[in-house]
């Protein structure tokens, strides 16, 4: 009978522990600063708000953005084309009620004012276009331009949330005053508002009218 032997096989593994340990330590101090750095990185760029959405938004005080838009005779109008004049921008929908209900005030408004320089656009967001649009215009009757923005140019442009939103630019193109929610337009208020800008001065070109 052999004697049987008290020592490991040569083939037995020998533990390595205190190695392993070593190494992913090793790992971990290269790893993780990169991690909080990338992760500053991600934060940061989340965060950060679009430049070109912020340059977008209607300020108070600074050049509405410029927009090109067809009328129901397939004419364009620009708006930047109306510069040394007081612009009203209504926008609106023929199924939305509160619009229906404050368009005839605008047309008292465009009654008053046209001859003395105010211009209104009302800028309809129906997806059916002139199909729903001329027939509401002929049936209330109205003379200022209405404009149509089926693919929601404006809505994109100058960030609006529903209807109606009003901008009232000043002859300078600057913004100033938008307005949510309807409104009577033909209120002594808004008179006096419209007919103070209306007798601003027409900037100089020399100046840039800023």
């Amino acid at each position: 009978m052999m004697p049987s032997s008290s020592h490991p096989s040569p083939e037995s593994p020998v533990p390595n522990a205190p190695s392993t340990r070593r190494d992913w330590t090793l790992t971990l101090l290269w790893i993780v600063p990169v991690l909080f750095l990338l992760l500053i990185f991600l934060y940061g760029k989340l965060s950060r708000p679009s430049s070109s959405s912020n340059d977008m938004v209607p300020r108070v005080g600074q050049p509405l953005a410029d927009f090109s838009l067809p009328d129901l005779q397939d004419h364009m109008v620009q708006l930047s084309s109306l510069r040394g004049k007081v612009v009203f921008i209504n926008v609106w929908a023929t199924w939305c009620p509160p619009c229906v209900d404050e368009m005839p005030t605008m047309q008292r408004l465009y009654d008053r004012l046209h001859a003395q320089g105010l211009e209104v656009l009302a800028i309809s967001l129906d997806a059916l276009g002139t199909q729903v649009v001329a027939p509401f215009v002929r049936d209330y009757r109205l003379t200022f331009p209405v404009l149509l923005d089926a693919k929601n140019t404006i809505e994109r442009l100058y960030r609006t949330s529903g209807v109606p939103e009003s901008f009232i630019v000043d002859k300078r193109g600057h913004l100033v005053e938008k307005i949510i929610g309807p409104r009577d337009w033909a209120h002594p208020q808004m008179l006096m508002l419209f007919e103070r800008l209306l007798a601003a001065p027409v900037p100089d070109a020399k100046s840039g009218g800023s």
